[in-house]
């Protein structure tokens, strides 16, 4: 694709990303992005950077991030002892949605998990973003099972 580039992130690209994050309906209810990214963002993104199991892609048109998403790698013992991708965070600015950028994206997450001999690709996605569900599915993602969430700090219902 013409004048679009996937690159690992650098510290600079910081109030890109939390622009990114915050830049839907959810995560505009839990990012807070500034001109300067706060010292927990500045932390969290120093402990991906440092960690080879971890890193923050970048996708650019004429060199302005305009999509991002973290990767992880994860082993397990299941699959004896096979190792997965992880998929979190993926954004696209709405400006330049349908030219292909998430697409491109994931292929250099596919790229990077065959290259680390990854058995699977996973991610989750919010209930309340059935466009990015479709997206997903075009990529060949399936429905193979149900994920859940417990946010830490909220009472289980169980305690009530």
């Amino acid at each position: 694709m013409d004048g679009v580039t996937v690159r690992s992130a650098r510290s600079e690209d910081l109030p890109a990303l939390v622009r990114l994050l915050a830049n839907d309906p959810l995560g505009a209810t839990r990012e807070r992005p500034t001109q300067e990214p706060s010292e927990r963002y500045l932390r969290a993104f120093a402990a991906i950077d440092a960690d080879p199991a971890h890193e923050v892609l970048v996708a650019e048109v004429d060199r302005v991030v305009c999509g991002c998403l973290q990767l992880s790698f994860l082993p397990h013992l299941t699959y004896e002892g096979g190792w997965r991708a992880q998929v979190e965070g993926v954004r696209v600015d709405p400006s330049v949605r349908g030219r292909g950028i998430g697409r491109l994206l994931f292929n250099e997450v596919l790229a990077r998990a065959r290259a680390r001999g990854c058995h699977l690709v996973q991610l989750t996605t919010d209930a309340r973003r059935p466009e990015a569900l479709a997206f997903y599915e075009a990529l060949g993602f399936r429905h193979t099972h149900h994920g859940l969430k417990l946010h830490l700090g909220e009472e289980p219902a169980h305690e009530r």
